[in-house]
């Protein structure tokens, strides 16, 4: 009873999360006062979220997809090269480069891809081995990405504890990646199985949590900036959009739906939750703002990048059907 449960809670949860998570960020603001004592617990609960996801990834899948290294190194060139040199524009063009919204920008494009790509990946048919991937890759060698990218774009000019957020995306990100894959290879993929149906619910509450504790934690913030949000609201979406579109464009020369797919949603879905989680621990609360509309934006997004896929899917028949990577 409680498999079927579970199961189905989560099904149920993948469904409709573009409504749940937009959602939990709107109670995060109501209940701000009640919820911000238990903001400490964000870390653990995000913790969980990555362990949860890197249990359904082997080992032998992520050497399929290594084998092909251009796909991974081309998504994440677009992901973390080419989007924040654009982040950092429009944000110097809009804010200021001494803005802490530009580096919300910056930092939107440099946070880790969004583990829940891999559900509409697999909505869309793109490739969910080389998405886990992605997702596991960026998870590891986010502890370099962040900390060298906010030097690299702001150098003096934004005080950073490199070596405390190397430490803190160790704990709540690396860390629970290598546990999950391990786990997996352990026990040959049966522990997924096992605990999904718990632990898969569990994961999709704890990541509702952490987006409901982070929105009470910058409310107040949030408040008080109502008049920069007419500006900065746009300005989210555009690059959102922006995102989804780079990905998109990228892949056309593999001519391979997959990879379209697959690379379209892995430059435009981030883990926003952990990007709130580093605005609010290293930066003014005001550079988490970005990253908070970035959750608004991001799954409604994700929808409307769905329906356009599958028309261009209908009208390029001329792209291969089944892709290589797998």
């Amino acid at each position: 009873m409680t498999r079927l449960f579970g199961l189905a809670f989560n099904q149920w949860f993948e469904k409709w999360m573009f409504f749940i998570v937009p959602g939990s960020l709107v109670l995060g603001f109501l209940f701000s006062e009640p919820l911000l004592p238990f903001v400490d617990w964000v870390p653990y609960l995000f913790a969980f979220v990555t362990l949860t996801m890197a249990i359904g990834c082997s080992l032998e899948a992520l050497r399929v997809v290594l084998m092909r290294p251009l796909p991974i190194l081309w998504s994440l060139s677009t992901a973390h090269l080419l989007l924040p040199l654009i982040a950092f524009g429009m944000g110097v063009l809009l804010f200021g480069a001494a803005s802490p919204y530009t580096v919300g920008f910056v930092l939107f494009a440099l946070i880790p891809l969004g583990v829940s790509s891999v559900i509409w990946v697999s909505l869309s048919g793109g490739s969910i081995a080389l998405m886990l991937a992605l997702v596991v890759v960026d998870s590891a060698i986010s502890p370099l990405v962040v900390p060298f990218g906010i030097q690299l774009f702001f150098g003096t000019g934004v005080e950073v504890d490199t070596g405390k957020m190397i430490t803190d995306l160790l704990v709540i990100v690396v860390l629970p990646t290598v546990a999950g894959v391990l786990l997996h290879q352990l026990t040959r993929g049966r522990i997924n199985d096992t605990v999904r149906p718990v632990a898969a619910p569990l994961s999709k509450l704890c990541f509702v949590a952490v987006v409901a504790l982070n929105a009470s934690a910058i409310e107040p913030y949030v408040m008080e900036l109502k008049g920069d949000l007419l500006m900065l609201a746009p300005a989210v979406i555009a690059l959102v959009g922006i995102s989804y579109a780079a990905g998109f464009f990228s892949a056309l020369p593999f001519r391979d739906r997959e990879l379209l797919v697959t690379l379209s949603y892995a430059s435009g879905m981030r883990n926003i939750s952990l990007g709130i989680v580093l605005a609010l621990g290293y930066f003014s609360p005001a550079a988490a703002v970005p990253v908070v509309l970035g959750i608004m934006i991001q799954q409604p997004v994700a929808t409307l990048h769905f329906y356009v896929l599958q028309k261009f899917n209908k009208r390029k028949s001329g792209i291969p059907r089944q892709g290589q990577v797998r």
